[in-house]
Formats: C-alpha cells, sequence, structure tokens
C-alpha cells in the first residue's frame, strides 16, 4: 500500500511542471507559442556552420540583431555578459546578423570587445522565416524545438530578473 502511494506522489510530482503550464516572463518578453520554430543553417564568422536542429535537447536563446540598429547596439554589452553566465548550462545562445556583410559584423563585434560569434544571414532568408516585427528580436526556443517565448526590442539580459528567468527554463520547467 505504501508503494502505491508513493508511486502516484511521485507520478504527480513529475506531472506538475506539466499542468503549471508556462513560466511567467518577466517584464518584456511574452509567452509566445508559434509552434515549431523553423530550421536554419547558417554559417558564422568562421566559416563554421550552425544548424539549430543541432540545439534539440537544449534551450535556444536565438537573438536577431544589426550594426546600424542603434538597440542592438546598445544590448550587445548585456549579451556578453549574459553568455559569460551561462557558458556551461543548458541554454543555446544564437545571435544572428540580419542581412550584413562579414567585414561590417566583424569590424562592430571587434569595436565593442564582444568575443561571442554571430551567425550571419546574409539574404535574409532566415529573418524572413522568423517575421521578427523588429531589431532587436529575440525568441526562445524550447529543447522540443517549439518557440516558446518572444522579446521585442533591447533588454538588459544580463540583470537579475532575466538570469532568474532564464535558468528556471534550463532548470526544466
Amino acid at each position: 500500500m505504501l508503494t502505491r502511494i508513493l508511486l502516484l506522489l511521485s507520478m504527480q510530482l513529475l506531472n506538475m511542471n506539466t499542468l503549471a503550464g508556462p513560466l511567467e516572463p518577466p517584464m518584456g518578453v511574452r509567452h509566445y507559442e508559434a509552434g515549431t520554430a523553423p530550421d536554419f543553417t547558417l554559417a558564422d564568422m568562421d566559416g563554421e556552420t550552425f544548424a539549430l536542429e543541432s540545439a534539440r535537447g537544449k534551450w535556444v536563446f536565438l537573438h536577431f540583431w544589426a550594426s546600424w540598429c542603434g538597440p542592438c547596439r546598445e544590448e550587445m554589452p548585456a549579451l556578453q555578459r549574459m553568455h559569460e553566465q551561462f557558458k556551461d548550462d543548458q541554454l543555446v545562445m544564437v545571435l544572428v546578423n540580419t542581412a550584413e556583410d562579414e567585414d561590417t559584423i566583424f569590424s562592430f563585434l571587434a569595436e565593442i570587445g564582444m568575443d561571442m560569434s554571430s551567425l550571419m544571414d546574409r539574404d535574409g532568408l532566415v529573418t524572413e522565416k522568423y517575421k521578427p516585427r523588429g531589431l532587436p528580436t529575440t525568441i526562445l526556443i524550447d529543447p522540443k524545438g517549439n518557440v516558446q517565448y518572444q522579446a521585442i526590442g533591447g533588454r538588459e539580459w544580463h540583470q537579475p530578473v532575466y538570469i532568474e528567468f532564464l535558468r528556471q527554463l534550463t532548470a526544466g520547467h
């Protein structure tokens, strides 16, 4: 009898995350169920390719930006600081530059001291698949490959409210 009760309690605890629904996001981030994230493969500035499907099983922080975008420029140092906190976690940070050439991207990232790489969407086709309503736009994709959250506009991503939210997501929520 005790075994049966413990088994039932264990099953209920496992289902609590599912029943609780999506995690409540901080200000500026909204729950945004848009179905399966469109897959893509893009090269970074070093010619290395990244396929979104390779990140399955982890949360993906997909960030669209451009060097001519003022809020994007202001946000980059915060993204760098955030990246330093999540290097070994279950969060894959993917920066996608929208329709700029390698020299422009490389010069800009070097100018601001970023040590993160960026994928290059030279023709803008990947950006078109995601249809951001402005730049910068961040899309959070769950480990199953589904779009779950969206943030339009710049954020201080290194601030505790965002870090805690992302840590809760990657902890299994």
